[in-house]
């Protein structure tokens, strides 16, 4: 347990100016406040947020941040209020506990939900202020170190999930290192202990075996420097459990296989040296292909510094060696919390504004765009977690995307603008496909239109939670866009059936009575099917009575029309691309088949129009291109079993033709719908035919076997009838 006399003695070693009294008011305002409350080990609450401020002690943090670390934990667990801390200590105190309180837990239906939106408002909180997410995490570590106090094993599991899927990558985002491996090896504990101790058992064993061998090696590179004129300071370093276990994973090796497991860190005075350095390890030992970054000359966003090389070396062992000077170490393991510069004194003006991370401007940009906390999560869980790729634009700017990222993601990094109107990439100065897979050092080029806008086709493809925000949003638009076109479109209809004129406003008039704000929203809520458009007329019209309907003209009592039934499996239409509970029907111009390239026409009062994609009647939409919707076949399972084919034939006129002409249609599994003959003379009659059939390649079957019939002279598709 730490007494407040431990702590001022800790921040004074590196912080001579500090007000020790100020620290022990704080200590002593968390003692009182968190009063008999008890921590799951059983020791008093207290000791929690003055081991936080010990964590950042260590980082060499400002008075503030210790005082926050301190408090942290008041506003929410304790009856203190902000103007309270305000006034026993200081607006900048108060305002950073704030910001690091998980504050007021909105409703939510799932527990999901409530994390989401927590962990928005911590991202929001800290890019006012870096200082926050640095207590946050401080308060995650040695929540962490702890974690094992907890009795449900399930509880346990999703804090240490929750930390390996936002907690260590933000870690990593803003250069802590040594907090973000510590952070990955406790998670790795409790969701794979198993793995975490089977490598640790082997690690220990190698210790034991080959520790001559790291000794010899350090000496060596030591010496192979020194003989060159290069002062320098090499440690050797065994890589964590979480990261073996990780490249095993991905590699899909096994431990024994893993030549790697240990780093060489050279360290020397200058960046001039760290080259030199560089040029006498490379003369002296063959370098492995491929495994050679220089991040002196560019940095990783996130601020790090250093080469990395591997090579064959001493003991002919391969071994990855890391250069650096003094500061690029220290900043390797504290990141912004090392260099940030916040000092006593220190105007709020002078400090570096966290939004200048690009990291952290998408996940600004991912909450103005996502509707649903869940789907704000899961986009930050992608923007976060992942691999990089670093690649250039065009004018050399350095741009870090997450593995497997897409020119898409890369437009959408440069800015949202960008990518909701790329038409086209350039990677490394040739034309590539969109969903094509950047790979470090590409540089690329985006070619937009004003006329362009995102595809919902891109969503199968990105990789960055930006992209993927930006398109659903855009989607969710014309999604809504649709709904009121088709909503209005129906309700015309009814108002036309029973004779009134339709008018918005009396739409607006009873908007109240489904829980919408106006008269879009009732339209919208038709076209999705969430509101049935008759119940909406009978809302504004409640005396009126339907008429009786009447017969088709053309019929007398009693009789009856006979026509051909279509075959229905009672399944979905397979349409991707339209809008669940569209109103959709084929064309009959073009008969439109599985296996066609096929496209959406959206008409006022029919809903969507599906038309093959080299239908004539498409030339009459031209100029109304937003009336165009791409859609495509969803064949599997679940398609239905039959759609109309149409045919133009023409055949013998001799006894027996026709029936030959059935028999073969009947016998490749066809159904003659209808048949009209067009044209006749004494030797051949055209006709058009329309069959029942699965999908083009069926239809392609029937076209063969009638060609191949004597009495048939020709057959054809039918095309723009």
């Amino acid at each position: 347990m730490i007494e407040a006399a431990d702590l001022i003695k800790q921040i004074k070693s590196y912080n001579s100016g500090v007000d020790p009294d100020l620290v022990e008011r704080a200590y002593n305002y968390a003692k009182n406040m968190h009063g008999d409350q008890a921590r799951a080990s059983g020791e008093p609450y207290y000791t929690h947020p003055v081991e936080v401020a010990a964590i950042l002690a260590d980082m060499h943090m400002d008075t503030a941040t210790i005082l926050t670390a301190i408090l942290h934990d008041t506003l929410e667990d304790t009856e203190t209020t902000f103007d309270d801390l305000k006034k026993n200590f200081s607006e900048e105190v108060a305002t950073l506990v704030n910001g690091v309180s998980k504050l007021t837990r909105i409703e939510s239906q799932t527990v999901e939900g409530k994390q989401a939106e927590n962990f928005r408002k911590l991202v929001l909180a800290m890019s006012e202020d870096i200082r926050v997410l640095l207590v946050k995490l401080a308060d995650r570590l040695h929540n962490m170190q702890t974690l094992h106090h907890i009795d449900k094993p399930e509880k346990r599991r999703r804090i240490a999930r929750e930390t390996i899927e936002i907690y260590v990558p933000l870690a990593e985002r803003i250069g802590l290192h040594k907090i973000k491996e510590e952070l990955e090896d406790l998670a790795f504990g409790h969701l794979n202990p198993e793995a975490r101790e089977s490598i640790a058992n082997r690690l220990s064993f190698l210790r034991k075996e080959g520790g001559e061998i790291v000794k010899n090696i350090i000496v060596l590179l030591t010496q192979n420097l020194k003989e060159a004129g290069v002062p320098a300071t090499v440690l050797g370093r065994e890589k964590t459990r979480y990261s073996i276990w990780r490249k095993m994973q991905r590699k899909n090796v096994s431990f024994e296989q893993l030549s790697d497991i240990m780093a060489f860190r050279i360290i020397v005075s200058d960046v001039e040296k760290c080259y030199h350095a560089l040029g006498i390890i490379h003369s002296h030992y063959p370098t492995v292909p491929g495994r050679f970054k220089d991040y002196i000359s560019t940095p990783k966003p996130n601020g790090y510094r250093s080469i990395h090389t591997t090579v064959i070396g001493p003991e002919n062992q391969r071994i990855e060696i890391q250069i650096r000077t003094e500061d690029m170490n220290e900043e390797a393991d504290l990141g912004v919390a090392a260099h940030w510069g916040y000092k006593e004194g220190r105007k709020k003006k002078e400090m570096k504004d966290i939004r200048q991370y690009r990291w952290m401007r998408e996940l600004l940009d991912i909450i103005e765009q996502e509707a649903r906390p869940e789907e704000f999560l899961e986009n930050t869980k992608m923007e976060l977690f992942q691999d990089q790729v670093y690649v250039f634009s065009p004018k050399g700017d350095l741009i870090e995307l997450p593995s497997g990222a897409t020119p898409i993601d890369f437009a959408y990094a440069v800015h949202s603008a960008v990518g909701d109107k790329c038409v086209g990439a350039k990677i490394n100065g040739r034309i590539a496909p969109l969903n094509s897979r950047l790979s470090n050092g590409d540089q690329v080029e985006i070619i937009t239109s004003k006329n362009q806008t995102p595809s919902p086709t891109w969503e199968r493809f990105v990789a960055t939670g930006k992209a993927r925000s930006h398109i659903r949003r855009y989607i969710r638009q014309q999604q809504r866009g649709e709904y009121i076109v088709l909503g209005k479109a129906m309700l015309e209809k009814i108002f036309q059936q029973e004779g009134y004129q339709f008018t918005e406003k009396a739409v607006n008039a009873i908007s109240n009575q489904f829980h919408a704000e106006n008269a879009e929203d009732i339209f919208a809520g038709i076209g999705s099917g969430n509101i049935v458009a008759r119940d909406v007329f009978k809302a504004i019209f409640p005396g009126h009575k339907a008429e009786i309907a009447k017969k088709p003209s053309g019929l007398v009592e009693g009789e009856q029309t006979t026509r051909t039934h279509r075959p229905n499996s009672g399944k979905p239409l397979p349409i991707k691309g339209l809008i669940a509970g569209m109103a959709m029907h084929f064309a009959r111009c073009c008969h439109p088949l599985p296996g066609d390239r096929i496209v959406g026409i959206v008409t006022t009062g029919k809903g969507v129009t599906i038309h093959t994609i080299d239908c004539d009647t498409l030339e009459n939409f031209s100029d109304t291109p937003e009336r165009w919707l791409d859609v495509s076949w969803d064949e599997g399972p679940n398609a239905p079993e039959a759609h109309v084919g149409r045919l133009e034939v023409v055949i013998s006129n001799e006894p027996g033709a026709l029936g030959t002409l059935s028999t073969v249609i009947g016998g490749n599994g066809g159904n003659i719908t209808n048949l009209k003959i067009t044209s006749r003379n004494l030797d051949f009659w055209d006709m058009m035919i329309d069959i029942y059939v699965n999908d083009t390649r069926h239809l392609n079957n029937i076209i063969a076997a009638l060609r191949a019939t004597p009495q048939i002279a020709t057959v054809e598709r039918a095309r723009g009838r």
